[in-house]
């Protein structure tokens, strides 16, 4: 099989953490990134400001000083995420196989959302941030590049856009907050996603609308 270069995003990766802060202020702010994502996974939007300031020991002057509101916070743990999910895209961008490198891509994503099922609720609610964190870190440019390098090896549907990804994570996302009895089973429902998307794929798909 031949291997495919893809050219990669030369704009630098985006960091939650402010640069120039001194080692102190750069220790309560992850302090209370680390926090906040541990609350909300717990509360959702019900977490509280004072809350998160009493999780991490510091002031609550000390979160306002660096979030100044609840969707500042909420924006820096999404860029966190989308830095987390870029990171890993261009890793796969690496593996020799591209269809690999495409499944593991979908498994990565799918299993940070059954790790944070509440940054998931609350990221659900907020969809222009996270819009902004991903384009933030180009994740639109990687999946792009992941399913076309999919696709010209021959593995992937030919009909598949990038633009579906994002939309399929969402998906899968949403059967890691399931309860119950069958909330085990989301990871044998994303190899049966992967499976329908392996080319040349039986069903003629819609056109997009909008």
């Amino acid at each position: 099989m031949t291997t495919v270069t893809e050219t990669k995003p030369t704009s630098p990766q985006r960091t939650t953490v402010a640069p120039g802060l001194r080692a102190d202020a750069r220790r309560n702010q992850l302090a209370v990134i680390a926090a906040a994502k541990k609350l909300f996974a717990d509360q959702g939007l019900d977490a509280q400001m004072p809350d998160v300031a009493k999780a991490a020991k510091v002031g609550v002057g000390t979160v306002y000083r660096h979030f100044p509101t609840k969707d500042d916070l909420i924006a820096a743990l999404a860029a966190e995420r989308f830095e987390r999910l870029a990171e890993k895209a261009r890793e796969e961008l690496e593996v020799e196989d591209p269809w690999e490198g495409f499944c593991d891509f979908i498994r990565f994503s799918a299993q940070i959302q059954a790790d944070d099922r509440g940054l998931c609720e609350v990221m659900g609610s907020r969809p222009e941030v996270m819009g902004a964190s991903a384009e933030a870190v180009g994740l639109d440019k990687l999946c792009d590049q992941l399913v076309k390098r999919a696709q010209r090896s021959g593995e992937l549907r030919k009909d598949l856009e990038w633009e579906e990804i994002p939309m399929i994570a969402c998906a899968l996302g949403g059967i890691t907050k399931a309860h119950g009895p069958g909330a085990g089973r989301w990871p044998r429902l994303v190899e049966i996603v992967l499976d329908g998307l392996r080319a040349p794929g039986d069903t003629k798909l819609p056109k997009p609308v909008g």
